[in-house]
């Protein structure tokens, strides 16, 4: 039995020798419990017990009389009654689990590429009012589809985009501009404000594995929020005044900065 199929037979609810019984009934048809025992190598009491239980669950037929032969039902049959289970215990979840309202004001970490997206797809889909984002095109591209259904719920979204990105038709965005060296230095930093209510910071890129804070403390709240007003405020400064203000400031208000950072 191949070991992938047998995973996901396992992510479905079957144990390992459950998976197996029904992968050796689907290959061959009708068979003996005892037949399936020799053809598994394991013993007979524990194949009977699984094919109780599959039996029991209707995805294995056994009929009456010795010896009991059994014959799995077609996979379609079993993949719509898993689906059908699975959506009635959800229901069912959603309406019983208890209902938290309090504030995530601890700072916690996700780290891997996967479990980062996942979270900020997750948080974007569940966007009420407003979502301030700090994006390179990468990130940008790859949370799209999230973008565009907070957009479609009526969502506000203003996006501060670095690279160009090419966001759906109606969002806010303004190109902030950031160097090339700098992402390849420390990678792609990446912030995003819900409902002015959760902060989310973090990077991927660079070289290193993804990672991500997430908080709902009001500093960090306020923060982002002030940071990201900053840039709107930069954006419509460069815009209008950016030769005169680089040749007062200097190239990236260079000269302010060493006034106040120079020893």
């Amino acid at each position: 039995m191949e070991g992938i199929l047998q995973q996901h037979l396992k992510h479905l609810g079957f144990t390992e020798l459950e998976a197996k019984c029904l992968f050796v009934l689907s290959d061959s048809g009708t068979l003996t419990g005892y037949e399936i025992a020799k053809r598994l190598g394991v013993s007979r009491s524990n194949v009977y017990a699984a094919l109780q239980k599959l039996a029991e669950q209707g995805v294995v037929l056994a009929s009456k009389g010795e010896p009991t032969h059994y014959h799995c039902v077609p996979i379609d049959e079993i993949g719509n009654k898993i689906e059908a289970d699975l959506q009635a215990s959800i229901r069912y979840v959603k309406a019983h689990m208890p209902k938290q309202e309090t504030e995530r004001t601890e700072y916690f970490s996700l780290e891997g590429d996967a479990k980062v997206l996942e979270r900020l797809r997750c948080e974007l889909k569940l966007v009420k009012r407003e979502a301030l984002c700090d994006l390179w095109s990468e990130e940008a591209e790859l949370l799209r589809g999230e973008l565009q259904y907070a957009h479609d719920q009526g969502v506000r979204i203003l996006v501060s985009a670095v690279g160009g990105a090419d966001l759906p038709e109606g969002m806010l965005s303004f190109p902030h501009e950031r160097e090339e060296a700098w992402q390849e230095r420390s990678g792609r930093k990446f912030a995003l404000l819900l409902d002015r209510k959760l902060a989310i910071v973090g990077t991927r890129g660079g070289g290193q594995p993804a990672k991500a804070m997430l908080t709902e403390h009001p500093a960090m709240v306020e923060l982002l929020l002030n940071n990201f007003f900053h840039d709107v405020v930069m954006h419509e400064l460069q815009r209008d005044m950016g030769e005169e203000l680089a040749r007062r400031y200097g190239q990236g208000f260079s000269k302010i900065v060493r006034k106040y950072t120079q020893d």
